[in-house]
């Protein structure tokens, strides 16, 4: 099996692997429209709106499908192209924007968070939701400067904070966090959190501190969860994770076989063999249903997250290391 292969077997792709087109982003930004409030308003009354409630929740119909207004569906309430985000243009030239429901006089059956829409819808649409979500975070939490505390106003289409006191401006951030599949050279590594739902694993993940390169961080952050000591990774691929903002970067590493030590960020942490990874990988996803009293065996990561594909990529290659 490929690694092209190796990453579809989780569902949609997301990472950059050779003979994937995981790079080729779901809309075009059109960053040159950002300044063109005119443009923008031209394409409004025809574009497709994703309306997201406070919680960020997106508004849907009564089977859980996106309900995507088109702009002049939007005439009623204090809202409109002005107070909207621009997301980009769809393959077919389609506008998308995003915005939030108080801001309308529109409403839907039902609300679908980001992760139930990730793992139903098609790929466009859950791209374009997690654009919106991760934009809608960001404008809700820097309503005011950092540096003088004046109020921050929206500018370039929502992608860009001015500060009306002191002129600032500020920028929607990403969160960098490497995330690992951590390997002995037969067996694989992986913890969990308290609070996850029972049985449930992924491999090792935290931020990266300033100052420190993405290896570095792979190495300080395997040790201080696991107390395993990293002899050396590789990069592998990147998902955005817009819970809330954080942009995953995926590595394989090779490490001591030493035993696993949690401490305060783990509940447990121990090494899987194949055979165990291949079990868990058969069962499906039974996470959200697992009882704390189940004994089936360890459950995996979703489909939907970079820690299922590195799971994944990891037991590929070990089943060609053991003629399997």
């Amino acid at each position: 099996m490929t690694t092209a292969q190796a990453a579809s077997a989780t569902g949609r792709p997301f990472a950059f692997v050779e003979g994937d087109a995981a790079w080729q982003a779901a809309l075009d930004r059109a960053d040159h429209l950002r300044d063109q409030p005119e443009a923008l308003s031209e394409l409004w009354p025809r574009a497709r709106v994703i309306v997201l409630d406070n919680s960020g929740n997106a508004l849907a119909d009564d089977d859980g499908s996106l309900r995507a207004p088109l702009g002049h569906e939007l005439s009623d309430g204090p809202g409109g192209v002005g107070a909207a985000a621009f997301l980009g243009l769809a393959a077919d030239g389609q506008a998308w924007f995003s915005i939030d429901a108080d801001l309308v006089a529109f409403d839907a059956p039902r609300r679908v968070d980001l992760r139930s829409a990730a793992g139903h819808w098609p790929l466009l649409q859950a791209s374009v939701f997690a654009q919106a979500r991760a934009l809608q975070h960001w404008r809700s939490r820097h309503r005011h400067c950092g540096v003088c505390g004046g109020e921050v106003a929206s500018a370039r289409a929502g992608w860009q904070g001015r500060c009306g006191q002191c002129g600032t401006e500020h920028y929607p951030r990403t969160d960098p966090a490497v995330i690992v599949a951590v390997s002995d050279g037969e067996r694989l590594l992986l913890g969990r959190q308290t609070g996850w739902p029972a049985r449930r694993y992924s491999v090792i993940a935290g931020f990266v501190e300033p100052g420190e390169s993405l290896e570095q961080t792979v190495a300080r952050e395997v040790l201080e969860e696991t107390g395993v000591r990293v002899r050396s990774c590789r990069y592998l691929g990147s998902q955005p994770w817009p819970f809330p903002s954080a942009l995953m970067l995926g590595f394989a590493a090779e490490a001591e076989p030493d035993e696993p030590k949690t401490g305060d960020e783990l509940e447990e942490a121990r090494w899987f063999t194949l055979d165990e990874i291949d079990a868990a990988s058969a069962r499906g996803e039974r996470a959200a249903t697992a009882e704390p009293g189940d004994d089936d065996g360890p459950l995996l990561s979703p489909s939907i997250s970079i820690s299922r594909w590195l799971i994944e990529h990891w037991r590929v290659a070990a089943q060609a290391r053991a003629g399997r």
